[in-house]
């Protein structure tokens, strides 16, 4: 699965506002543009649909910015990416109007991704915004992931075509 850049967007607004919550005056948008390089247009736009889905607080004006509405330790992740991701149709079969597929009833691979898409959305309700954002947290590791760019080896006895 890969997380459409509004995602990524937006959860880098939310952290950021997260890791300056402290402050006295409200994190800005130019402040947000300047740190991560995103476009102020696309910021703009991210941050009118985070303050209409109830994350931030936006106050127009001279002293005005952005404020989280609940506290980071209060907003997960998991709940985020379900509002802010527009189509978790991984495959064609998960659209039954849109499914041809000619193993369909005969296949578990849909119900295998299903699966991992829950699996996955219940690991990041485990995760606030205050876990991505605290200062001093350390970084896990990351495993890495297998990837195979080798092609399967022929099995004895098998030919190919």
């Amino acid at each position: 699965m890969q997380l459409t850049k509004w995602t990524d967007y937006s959860l880098r607004v939310l952290m950021y506002c997260a890791a300056h919550a402290g402050r006295g005056t409200p994190v800005t948008i130019a402040e947000i543009e300047r740190a991560h390089g995103i476009s102020r247009s696309h910021l703009q736009k991210v941050v009118m649909s985070l303050a209409a889905l109830g994350y931030l607080e936006t106050t127009r004006g001279r002293g005005g910015g952005l404020r989280l509405l609940a506290p980071a330790s209060e907003t997960r992740v998991g709940e985020v990416i379900r509002h802010t991701e527009t189509d978790f149709t991984l495959l064609e079969c998960f659209d039954p109007l849109l499914n041809t597929c000619s193993l369909a009833g005969r296949c578990r691979l849909e119900s295998v991704l299903h699966e991992a898409m829950v699996r996955f959305l219940e690991a990041l309700d485990g995760v606030t915004l205050a876990d991505l954002s605290t200062p001093g947290m350390r970084r896990l590791p990351l495993a890495p992931l297998p990837v195979s760019a080798q092609p399967r080896r022929q099995r004895a006895g098998t030919r190919q075509a």
